[in-house]
C-alpha cells in the first residue's frame, strides 16, 4: 500500500540520502520528512499543548503539581497520544494493506510497503523525542530510559533497510497496553486511586497486556524467527555458488527467488495504483546486500528475546501480587456469608488495582528510572499510592 503522504522535498532528500545509503537504510530517504514532522508534533504536545490544555481540563490538579511531576505528566500525555495513534495506524495497515497481506516468506523479510514505512517513521520520530527528553532530564529519568530509547531507535530503523518491514505493525501492537498504563498513572494523579474507573481500566490493562504481549507477541516472535531462518538459510545456500564463480550474482539470485512472482503480479494489474503498489514491494531489492547478514538476524533475535523476557518478568510480578492478595484473606476470613461475599468482592478489586500498580512499577523501573516510578508531590496533594 502506497504512503498517502507526498514524498519529501528534493533538497531534504538530497541532504539525507548520502547518509541513508552509508548507513544502509535507503528507505529513510522517502520518510525523513515524516520522522521530522512526527518528532516536531510530539515535542509540540510536550512543550506547548499539554502545559496549555492540562490546566484547562484539570484545573484542580495540574496547576498544583510540582515541576517534576508536571514534566512527568507532559511526558505521559505524549506517550498516551503516541500509543493511541500508532496502534490505530498499525491495526488499520494490517486490515487494509493488500500488498502486505499477500507477502510470502521472502517478501516478509526483504519486502517494503509505503504504509509500513510511514508507521516506522512515526515510531522513529517518537524515539528521537524520547532520546532528547531522556538526555536533557537524565537525572530524573535515569540512564535506563535513555538506553531504551537509543536501542529502540536503532532496532526499529532496520525496517528502512528494509528488513522485516512487514512485521513493523505486528510488533507495534505490543503497545496496545500502553494507553491503559498511562491512564492508570493519570488516575493516580487525579486522586482516583482505588476508584471503580481505575479498577475497570486495570482489568483492561492486565487482559490486554497478557493478550498482546505474551500471547500475540510470543506467537509472532516464532513466526519472524521462522522467516528469518528461511532467509538466512537461503543466503548461506547461495553464497557457495557465487564463490564458485557462478554467472548469477548473489543479489540477482535472491531477488529473482524472492520477487519473481511479484513482478508477474505487477504485469497483471489493470490500473496505475495497483502497478505502483506492487512495484513498491521490491522497490529496494537492489539493497538486499547479498542476502541477510548473520549479525543482523542475531541482533534482531537478541533484542526480541530481551523484550519478551521482560514482558514475562513483568507479568510474573503481577501474578505474584495477585497470589499474595489471595493468600491474605484466609487469616481474617469473615464467617457471615453476606459479609464474606463483600470481602471477596473487595479483595478482587484490590487484586486488580495492586496488580496494575505492580505492572506499572515493574514496566517503568528498567526504562523510566526510579525518579519517574516514585515521584511524589508533597505540597500539591498528589501523593503516590503506597505499595
Amino acid at each position: 500500500m502506497l504512503d498517502p503522504f507526498p514524498p519529501p522535498p528534493a533538497w531534504l532528500r538530497d541532504r539525507v540520502e548520502p547518509w541513508a545509503l552509508y548507513l544502509n537504510v535507503p528507505a529513510l530517504s522517502d520518510h525523513i520528512h515524516e520522522v521530522i514532522i512526527a518528532f516536531a508534533g510530539y515535542q509540540f504536545i510536550h512543550s506547548f499543548l499539554s502545559p496549555w490544555l492540562s490546566p484547562i481540563l484539570f484545573p484542580r490538579h495540574y496547576p498544583h503539581l510540582n515541576k517534576r511531576t508536571k514534566l512527568n505528566w507532559d511526558v505521559h500525555v505524549v506517550s498516551l497520544v503516541q500509543s493511541v495513534l500508532i496502534n490505530a495506524l498499525a491495526l488499520w495497515i494490517m486490515f487494509v494493506d493488500k500488498e502486505r497481506k499477500n507477502m510470502d516468506t521472502g517478501e516478509r523479510i526483504y519486502g517494503y510497503t509505503g504504509m509500513c514505512g510511514l508507521l516506522e517513521a512515526l515510531a522513529e520520530g517518537y524515539f528521537v523525542y524520547d532520546i532528547i527528553v531522556s538526555t536533557v532530564h537524565i537525572r530524573m529519568f535515569g540512564v535506563g530510559m535513555l538506553f531504551h530509547a537509543i536501542s529502540a531507535l536503532w532496532v526499529f530503523s532496520f525496517g528502512f533497510r528494509p528488513f522485516v518491514n512487514f512485521y513493523s505493525p505486528t510488533f507495534i501492537l505490543y503497545e496496545l497496553s500502553s494507553p491503559f498504563l498511562n491512564i492508570h498513572w493519570f488516575l493516580d494523579k487525579l486522586n482516583l486511586t482505588g476508584s471503580k474507573l481505575q479498577w475497570y481500566n486495570g482489568m483492561l490493562l492486565l487482559s490486554v497486556f497478557f493478550s498482546c504481549r505474551l500471547v500475540w507477541g510470543t506467537w509472532q516472535s516464532i513466526l519472524v524467527y521462522k522467516d528469518m531462518w528461511a532467509a538466512l538459510s537461503q543466503t548461506w545456500s547461495l553464497s557457495p555458488l557465487v564463490a564458485a564463480g557462478s554467472s548469477v550474482g548473489l543479489d540477482s539470485a535472491i531477488n529473482t527467488a524472492v520477487f519473481g512472482h511479484r513482478a508477474k503480479l505487477t504485469e497483471q494489474c489493470v490500473d496505475e495504483v495497483c502497478r505502483r503498489a506492487n512495484e513498491e514491494v521490491f522497490k529496494y531489492a537492489g539493497f538486499t546486500a547479498g542476502g541477510v547478514p548473520t549479525w543482523l538476524v542475531g541482533t534482531y533475535v537478541a533484542a526480541n528475546v530481551v523484550l519478551n523476557s521482560l514482558n514475562y518478568y513483568w507479568f510474573s510480578k503481577m501474578v505474584e501480587t495477585v497470589l499474595k492478595r489471595f493468600r491474605g484473606p484466609k487469616e481474617g476470613a469473615v464467617k457471615d456469608g453476606g459479609k464474606r461475599e463483600e470481602a471477596v468482592e473487595e479483595v478482587v478489586e484490590k487484586v486488580v488495582l495492586e496488580a496494575a500498580a505492580s505492572l506499572e512499577e515493574e514496566e517503568g523501573s528498567p526504562f523510566l528510572g526510579e525518579g519517574v516510578a516514585k515521584d511524589v508531590d508533597v505540597g500539591g496533594g498528589d501523593v503516590r499510592r503506597r505499595r
